[in-house]
């Protein structure tokens, strides 16, 4: 037999505001009052606690009603729950993004973060300056499964061809870029063959066996030397520079990354779709206000790089 909340089924939640507003002012028509009803009224929804709970509850002395022993057992835990329910079943006050000290959790990449932190943080260093951001890396992409369950408010991810739309969930192509290939500067070419003779760093950072580059590989009857994996950006352009490992990675991050390594780009040798990154967000996040002003925010940043 389900038991689970049979004092409360065979209670009407309706009488616990009159229970706490008669023992705060010990008096019914002051709790009438305060509840915009009559005293009549309220002395009947009394009538029905006392028969729920089988306590007279309250006795009147001269002007007052003073509770029972059971009454001022029962008042401090039907004051901290109505407090609780009123506070979260309130009306959430307008998001002020200058104002907000929100902290949104944000499952990224180096590759994603690489693509969209930058010009984020610089548009809400203005709009919003303490708006907080706790950066996820996950195991595996899509997030879908942390944004469903509200374990993350926003995923930066990679748009894949074969890629399901989740009803629940929105998304934002925020930036559309085309691969190229970084080595060290002693390379002076890089034809197809070179490509193919060459050995190479792959960043994977969901351990994936396989990514664009080598399924692209693999349709052209084509296969790679990879002889380094890793799940972080960071070493790879310096292990580039001093090595003669190739590395295909977006031409925003390589056209950036050679302002920190002695590295050279050039064209990919043959043809990759081209990379995009996306935001996903759900569409019911426990952060809803915080979350749908980022939304837009991060849409017109989007426009302006397609622009």
């Amino acid at each position: 037999m389900n038991i689970m909340h049979s004092a409360l089924r065979r209670l009407d939640l309706n009488l616990l505001p009159v229970f706490d507003a008669v023992f705060r002012h010990q008096s019914v028509s002051q709790a009438a009052d305060e509840l915009s009803m009559s005293t009549s009224a309220l002395s009947h929804a009394l009538s029905r606690l006392r028969a729920a709970l089988n306590d007279p509850l309250f006795h009147r002395e001269g002007h007052r009603m003073s509770p029972s022993v059971y009454a001022c057992q029962l008042a401090p835990a039907i004051a901290a729950a109505l407090t609780s329910l009123n506070q979260n079943l309130s009306p959430k006050a307008a998001f002020d993004p200058a104002a907000s000290d929100d902290c949104l959790q944000i499952a990224i990449t180096d590759y994603t973060a690489f693509s969209v932190l930058p010009a984020l943080i610089n548009e809400l260093q203005h709009t919003a300056p303490n708006l907080r951001f706790e950066l996820r890396y996950l195991s595996h992409s899509p997030a879908l499964n942390e944004l469903l369950k509200g374990e993350v408010d926003l995923a930066l991810g990679f748009k894949f061809s074969d890629e399901t739309e989740h009803p629940e969930l929105d998304t934002i192509d925020w930036f559309e870029d085309r691969y190229v290939v970084i080595s060290n500067t002693r390379r002076t070419q890089l034809t197809l063959k070179d490509y193919l003779a060459a050995r190479h760093l792959v960043v994977t950072p969901w351990n994936e066996k396989q990514g664009v580059i080598d399924l692209q590989l693999e349709r052209l009857g084509y296969t790679r030397q990879v002889t380094i994996r890793t799940q972080s950006m960071l070493s790879a352009p310096f292990i580039v520079a001093q090595s003669d490992l190739l590395m295909t990675i977006p031409q925003y991050a390589a056209v950036r990354l050679r302002q920190a390594a002695d590295i050279t780009l050039f064209e990919l040798p043959f043809s990759v779709p081209p990379y995009m990154t996306r935001i996903y967000s759900h569409r019911r996040s426990g952060k809803k206000a915080a979350s749908d002003w980022l939304k837009q925010v991060l849409k017109g940043l989007a426009a302006k790089n397609q622009s």
